[in-house]
C-alpha cells in the first residue's frame, strides 16, 4: 500500500516567527529591567538628597541670610587683587 507525500512538512517559516517573536521578548524584557534600574537610581537618589538636607546644605550659615546671595565683599572673597 502506498503513502501520501513521504516526507516532514516544511516549518521553516513557523521556526523563523518563533526565533523572531523570542528575540522580541527578550528586547523587551531587558528594556523594563533597564527601565526598572534607573527608576530605582533616580528613587535612591532622590530620597538621598532629602535625608542629607539636599539644597539646604550649600546655604552658609556664616551669613545673616544666606538665601539673599552674596553681597559684593563675598563675591570679592578668595579673588587676588
Amino acid at each position: 500500500m502506498g503513502g501520501f507525500g513521504g516526507g516532514k512538512p516544511d516549518t521553516s517559516a513557523a521556526e523563523e516567527s518563533l526565533r523572531l517573536q523570542r528575540e522580541e521578548t527578550k528586547r523587551a524584557r531587558e528594556k523594563a529591567e533597564q527601565e526598572k534600574r534607573d527608576l530605582a537610581m533616580q528613587t535612591s537618589s532622590s530620597k538621598k538628597a532629602r535625608m542629607r538636607g539636599g539644597k539646604r546644605m550649600l546655604l552658609s550659615g556664616a551669613r545673616v541670610a544666606p538665601e539673599m546671595g552674596l553681597d559684593e565683599e563675598d563675591k570679592n572673597y578668595g579673588t587676588k587683587a
